[in-house]
């Protein structure tokens, strides 16, 4: 595994997640979400790892390099959103079929089994649960996958730096719409029950 550098106990916990399912369990009760109180931070998967905790782009790394100590390939994909925050998630695949694994603020954002015939059927998934504080549904568009291998130079996986070169990356990339533009103004708000249920847990300080 290419400029892997672990430490033999960061190992043991990486492979001792063992499943998909794992690693978003770790993600979901060993890692706090990041509120960034110190500014900005894009921390690589060694860091998580050290602090315990991770925003959406940082639980993305983190899943990509657990899923890559798996054996599979370390892939990420961004959603883009209007009014909001995009997100960007670890995907990966078994028997033909996606799924996800991610760190959100919002309960509905996080782990989809892989049972996802096609990247499209995946990312709808989230359609639904993708929405900002006014309740409106603001998911947009998604990226094709990106293999983090193409960002082994940089030691993504353990440097000490932020690789900020990553999120940049995702937002240069071609993104395909979810829906077309005639749509987007018939689009109903999220209702009450579904707003309180994706907030369940929010971190706000």
């Amino acid at each position: 595994m290419a400029c892997a550098g672990f430490t033999a106990s960061e190992r043991s916990i990486l492979r001792g997640l063992k499943t998909p399912a794992g690693i978003q369990r770790f993600l979901d009760r060993d890692i706090a979400y990041n509120k960034e109180p110190n500014g900005p931070s894009c921390m690589s998967p060694r860091r998580v790892l050290r602090e315990r905790r991770a925003h959406c782009m940082e639980g993305a790394l983190f899943g990509a390099c657990a899923l890559r100590v798996l054996g599979y390939p370390p892939l990420l994909l961004d959603l883009e959103a209007i009014h909001d925050d995009d997100h960007v998630l670890a995907i990966f695949r078994e028997r033909g079929h996606w799924g996800a694994i991610g760190k959100s603020n919002y309960s509905g954002l996080r782990y989809r089994e892989p049972v996802y015939r096609n990247l499209r059927e995946l990312v709808m998934s989230y359609f639904e649960h993708y929405y900002n504080l006014r309740k409106e549904k603001t998911l947009r568009a998604y990226s094709r996958p990106v293999n983090l291998e193409r960002f082994d130079p940089i030691c993504w996986m353990t440097s000490e730096d932020d690789p900020w070169v990553i999120p940049e990356y995702l937002c240069t990339i071609a993104h395909t719409p979810v829906l077309a533009p005639p749509l987007v103004a018939r689009l109903s708000r999220v209702d009450d029950r579904l707003f309180a249920a994706g907030l369940l847990g929010r971190v706000t300080a």
